[in-house]
């Protein structure tokens, strides 16, 4: 099989998951810049090949896709548009494509793919990620994409390099849309294995056997298999930040209300999820939801 093209990437944000995002597309052989107001992040990936650009313009102009991973609409808007943001990018080029593989709201993405359109001509997908930094790493995310059908498609050119399910969900804002039913599902299923293996441990079993002894029954999960025996080790290692699945959520609430639609499991966990921020634990990682079973203490 011929080799696929290197492409001209530059990744904007390089928290957990844009570092993962980035090393994968070094280890693909695209050819990559990075940007972050963390310097400290940015010289460890210049250290595996990556070549640090000293604002998020300098990055964009020396690259054809621009992938943002970031925490907030808020500071979208500001990379974008900010002094030496995106759109600053010179000269301005119509066939760069941004691709933001944050989660944010729907409405504001629908927002800022328009104004990025008008004032750079540039495309834009929506085209937030599932799998986490492990799965990028692999290069097996499954991804949700809003946009044109063109843009969507042009952007395969290095989400191929990062996905193993990449699919079209309708125009700008579709992909953040079908996020925000991915984050439901996932809190929903985070506080359940929680409880499971408590539920296990309180009886005497060994928890750490749940994810075997219910494979392929109707309980199997990609959480219980992944996070299962994480938490029956109470092992924190960073995968995903509690406070930015709590951001999600308020997100899908916000969304509910506008449409009036009821919601109460989403009510619930995300009340769980705002206690956990409350207790200083938000930046931990999404096992440390085991926490709550003894009064939040981090030891």
């Amino acid at each position: 099989m011929a080799a696929k093209p290197s492409q001209r990437v530059a990744v904007i944000g390089v928290g957990i998951m844009g570092s993962a995002i980035a090393r994968r597309l070094l280890e693909c052989g695209h050819a990559v810049c990075v940007f972050d107001l963390d310097s400290t992040k940015v010289a460890a990936l210049e250290q595996q090949g990556a070549h640090a650009a000293r604002t998020a313009a300098t990055a964009a102009a020396a690259s054809d896709f621009v992938i943002t991973s970031l925490n907030s609409a808020a500071v979208l808007e500001r990379a974008l548009f900010g002094e030496a943001g995106v759109a600053a990018a010179a000269p301005a080029d119509p066939h760069r494509l941004l691709i933001d593989m944050s989660s944010i709201d729907p409405a504001s993405t629908r927002r800022l793919a328009q104004l990025l359109r008008e004032r750079t001509g540039m495309g834009f997908v929506d085209a937030p990620l599932s799998g986490g930094a492990p799965k990028a790493l692999l290069g097996q995310l499954t991804v949700m994409a809003g946009g044109s059908e063109d843009d969507v498609a042009r952007a395969r050119a290095v989400m191929d390099s990062l996905c193993a399910n990449y699919t079209r969900m309708g125009g700008s804002g579709a992909g953040q849309t079908t996020k925000l039913v991915n984050q439901l599902l996932c809190a929903i299923g985070f506080q359940a294995v929680a409880e499971a293996v408590r539920l296990a441990e309180a009886g005497g079993v060994d928890a750490s056997k749940l994810h075997t002894a219910l494979a392929g029954g109707r309980a199997d999960s990609q959480i219980l298999r992944e996070f299962g025996p994480k938490m029956a080790a109470r092992d924190f290692t960073p995968t995903g930040r509690i406070d930015n699945m709590l951001k999600d959520l308020e997100a899908v609430q916000a969304f509910a209300q506008g449409e009036r639609l009821p919601l109460p499991l989403a009510g619930a966990v995300s009340e769980l999820h705002r206690a956990f921020v409350a207790a200083g634990l938000g930046a931990q990682d999404t096992a440390a939801m085991m926490r709550q079973f003894n009064g939040y203490a981090r030891d």
